[in-house]
């Protein structure tokens, strides 16, 4: 076997075709954009190669037949116990010995540049994409989430590796009703009149924007590894949504006109880019308007709920999930709903997602390897 660097535009085709092998008999994978793969790996796209290096390979056995595929990347702004390097993007056929053997070369790249750990896999990239290995829930993935065969989990856990942290998914039929003391606790906050809820309109993108911001930064930054966010990122990431949003599923709520608490979703993009084959050329971006206007997609996914601190504890989250509720399910658009992951190190969130949702819908894991194998492992420490 020998590990081959991907240079050329043909080792690129070759990177994504991997996985199209890997998954040619799994009806439940649906292959990712190539585009967004490829942008992982631009540096005039991902600004990450700002403050850090990605490298990837394939694996090629000993007649040159591709049977596996890696990256390994450096983001110094990635702080943790001791210096940690990442290794994502990972797909193998199902034999122990090729994959040890990737996992050796980014292990060996990785201490070339004075990492101590390798995370994996994850993204060389914000949390929201390609973080986690799926261990259990395996039903067809969200929009930029992992997705893997059972198998790779025994191949990471024999190769050493171990839960950093669990990522926990939850999901719920949009048509369950919600226990009776979300409907107390939301009356309750209801009776103040400087509490109002609204939807999110296209309209008035950038202030809705630039109150994402302001909650976001309070409610998020610093807990489990987030950073703060600019309002120029924030508006920049809203007018890239706009073209899929619904207005009717994302929700800020206001005390004296101070925007205090958000909750963002989006329809699930997957049941839409699952019928474009990894490509988004004009024909392809033509039959995805044409699917959106007329195809089907009865799920939508949440990916942001916040509260600033000083309103958390008083039935905020009550509040802005039955506003949604009063309008969400009567337009019977959706059937299902599921929240992008929560950290197990995050009990305050895992809480407020259990009590809204009946099921747990799938589980990630982040893996962490120590180079030194004498050291003490240590989990994720729990947010407060």
């Amino acid at each position: 076997m020998q590990m081959h660097e991907v240079t050329s535009e043909a080792d690129k085709k070759a990177f994504l075709q991997v996985a199209v092998d890997i998954y040619k008999n799994d009806p439940n994978w649906i292959r990712p954009l190539d585009k967004d793969i490829a942008e992982v790996f631009d540096p005039e796209k991902n600004k990450f190669f700002k403050r850090g290096e990605c490298k990837r390979w394939l694996l090629k056995d000993d007649n040159g037949k591709n049977i596996g595929r890696v990256a390994a990347f450096v983001n110094r702004q990635y702080k943790e116990e001791q210096p940690t390097g990442g290794i994502g993007f990972f797909e193998c056929v199902n034999d122990q010995a090729a994959a040890n053997f990737m996992f050796d070369h980014c292990k060996q790249w990785l201490q070339e540049r004075g990492m101590e750990a390798m995370d994996g896999p994850i993204n060389f990239g914000e949390r929201d994409k390609w973080w986690g290995l799926q261990i259990d829930g395996f039903s067809p993935p969200l929009y930029c989430m992992n997705y893997n065969p059972p198998y790779y989990v025994r191949l990471f856990e024999n190769y050493g590796f171990k839960t950093y942290y669990n990522q926990i998914c939850f999901g719920m039929n949009v048509q369950d009703k919600l226990d009776a003391k979300f409907w107390e606790r939301h009356d309750k906050v209801a009776e103040d009149p400087n509490y109002r809820a609204t939807m999110i309109k296209k309209s008035r993108l950038e202030q809705f924007a630039k109150d994402f911001t302001y909650v976001y930064n309070k409610a998020w930054a610093g807990h489990g590894g987030g950073k703060s966010l600019e309002e120029k990122q924030v508006i920049k990431m809203f007018n890239t949504m706009k073209p899929v949003m619904d207005e009717h599923l994302s929700w800020f709520v206001y005390y004296k006109d101070e925007p205090i608490a958000i909750w963002i979703n989006l329809p699930d993009l997957n049941q839409w880019f699952k019928h474009l084959n990894g490509k988004f050329g004009l024909l392809q971006k033509l039959y995805f308007l044409w699917l959106k206007k007329f195809g089907r997609c009865d799920r939508f996914v949440g990916l942001v709920f916040g509260i600033i601190p000083e309103f958390q504890g008083k039935g905020v989250d009550s509040y802005i999930i039955i506003e949604g509720a009063k309008v969400i399910p009567p337009m019977a658009r959706y059937d299902e709903y599921e929240m992008l992951w929560i950290g197990d190190f995050n009990p305050k969130m895992i809480n407020i997602a259990e009590s809204l949702a009946n099921k747990r819908s799938r589980t990630l894991s982040t893996y962490r390897y120590l180079f030194d194998r004498n050291k003490e492992f240590k989990r994720h420490r729990p947010v407060s």
